[in-house]
C-alpha cells in the first residue's frame, strides 16, 4: 500500500470530471487500499480518487472513530429523498484547516458498487449523507468552497496559495 499525495484547492486539476470505473480489477482494488491508508494517515473521513489525481468514479470512506467501518463506493450516485435540506460544517482534505457551513439535502438515496464491483442500494442521512454528497461533488469537479460567497472563497484561496508559496 502506498500513501498518494491529495491535491490541495485551487489546483485545476481537482476541476476534473471523474469517468466511470468500466471494470473492477486489482488495479482498481489496489486504488481503493490505497486511498483508504492516504484518508487514514490525513486523517479524514472521505476521499474522492479525484483529489488524489485519479480522475476514476471512486470514493473511500469511514465515519467510525476506530476505523472499523471502510465503505467503497464505486460509481456512485445520489438522489435526495426530501425537500428539507440542512447546514453542516465541512471541511476538506483538499481544502486543509478551513471549515464552512455548507446546506444539503438531509436524506439521500445512494446506488454504488462495492470493491468487487457488485452493485448496492442505501438511504443515508446525518453524516454519511453529507459526505457522499461532499465525495461526489468531487467526482464532478465541484469542491465545498464553490458554495461558499466568492468573498470566502477567494479569501480561503489566498491563505492557501500563500501557504503553498512559503512551502516551496
Amino acid at each position: 500500500m502506498a500513501i498518494l499525495n491529495i491535491l490541495e484547492f485551487p489546483d485545476a486539476r481537482l476541476r476534473t470530471i471523474a469517468k466511470p470505473v468500466a471494470v473492477v480489477d486489482d488495479k482498481v482494488r489496489q486504488l481503493i487500499d490505497d486511498m483508504f491508508e492516504t484518508m487514514y494517515e490525513a486523517p479524514g473521513i472521505g476521499l474522492a480518487a479525484t483529489q488524489v489525481n485519479v480522475h476514476q468514479r471512486i470514493v473511500v470512506m469511514d465515519l467510525s472513530e476506530d476505523r472499523s467501518e471502510p465503505r467503497v463506493f464505486i460509481n456512485p450516485e445520489f438522489e435526495p429523498l426530501t425537500d428539507e435540506t440542512g447546514e453542516y460544517q465541512e471541511g476538506c482534505l483538499s481544502v486543509p484547516e478551513f471549515y464552512e457551513n455548507v446546506e444539503r439535502p438531509l436524506k439521500v438515496r445512494i446506488k454504488a458498487q462495492d470493491r468487487d464491483g457488485q452493485p448496492y442500494e442505501l438511504v443515508a442521512d446525518g453524516l454519511l449523507a453529507v459526505c457522499i454528497q461532499h465525495e461526489c461533488d468531487h467526482l464532478n469537479g465541484k469542491l465545498f468552497v464553490d458554495y461558499l460567497s466568492t468573498l470566502k472563497r477567494d479569501r480561503i484561496k489566498k491563505k492557501l496559495e500563500k501557504k503553498h508559496r512559503q512551502n516551496a
